[in-house]
């Protein structure tokens, strides 16, 4: 994927930093004012978040110490966020920092341009739908260029993510360098699949079944701690010329297995080989998942 130079979209109480550039102020959208009311969506998302509890403290601090012995031994650095959606319960490791999410911002746009049809009253059409078919299961950049700019691109993203409550991404001119955590990513997926989110059911079947699609090629990642549960995921993978050429390698999903519906974001960064990375990825995914189910995940 060839980028064009690391250009971020601010908007409010999003992560601070990344690379200034002159074009960055003139895309950027205006601030809402302070004193302006939150929307509707924004509540309800608010409300879904906070209703979200955490791990038994002993389960927490042993995820914690294997995620870190683990990670201490892996090149680059890696976080990772899960959702149980049928106990409400929430973690996240390591959320110190943003990373470039490289693929799976194709989620984002997915969501954005599902809502997009939706407030129109419309279906998507024949072109967009290959569109989206082809930029999830085949992770075609071109399709995913195309539907970003249908959406608005940096902006057009950047004031759906806000007004779902996924406040801490940072949509780029390069889609590919949008900077995001783990804990956001969740969220994307909780508001794209999830019965309480803004979708109608036909649009959340239908971002499910391009998700449980894809190409065998690309079908690795949280998948590995998925067992014989269903899985429905998207990846990202980038040679980042920031890290002296390290790896980008991000996996996101839907984990369907049994007692548990889990939503689960690894992002990592700077592994010296994209085999480094997934190998990094797939282990965080299962450590952590194991974690909420009490399953071994097959190694």
């Amino acid at each position: 994927m060839r980028l064009r130079g690391i250009v971020l979209v601010a908007v409010p109480a999003i992560l601070a930093g990344g690379c200034a550039h002159a074009d960055a102020a003139r895309s950027a959208p205006a601030h809402r004012a302070a004193e302006t009311a939150p929307s509707a969506a924004e509540r309800d998302a608010a409300e879904r978040d906070a209703a979200g509890s955490a791990l038994p403290e002993q389960v927490r601090r042993r995820l914690d110490r294997s995620l870190t012995a683990y990670l201490a031994g892996r090149p680059g650095r890696c976080a990772v966020a899960v959702h149980d959606r049928t106990t409400g319960i929430r973690y996240a490791f390591h959320e110190d920092e943003p990373f470039p999410l490289a693929s799976v911002v194709k989620v984002d746009i997915l969501l954005a341009l599902l809502l997009r049809a939706q407030s129109q009253a419309r279906e998507l059409t024949a072109r967009e739908r290959r569109q989206a078919d082809r930029m999830i299961r085949q992770s075609d950049n071109a399709s995913a260029e195309r539907l970003y700019t249908a959406i608005g691109g940096p902006r057009g993203l950047a004031r759906v993510l806000y007004g779902l409550g996924i406040s801490h991404t940072m949509p780029g001119y390069s889609w590919g360098m949008t900077l995001s955590r783990p804990s956001d990513q969740v969220k994307v997926l909780d508001r794209l699949t999830g019965p309480a989110g803004p979708l109608a059911t036909g649009h959340r079947r239908y971002a499910l079944e391009l998700m449980s699609s894809v190409v065998p090629a690309q079908a690795w990642g949280v998948g590995a701690a998925a067992g014989r549960g269903r899985v429905a995921l998207k990846n990202g993978w980038l040679p980042v010329g920031l890290h002296d050429g390290g790896w980008t390698v991000n996996s996101v999903g839907r984990l369907a297995l049994p007692g548990h519906d889990l939503l689960v974001a690894v992002l990592s960064e700077r592994s010296p080989a994209m085999d480094t990375g997934v190998e990094t990825v797939e282990r965080v995914a299962m450590l952590a998942v194991r974690a909420f189910t009490g399953v071994e995940s097959p190694a």
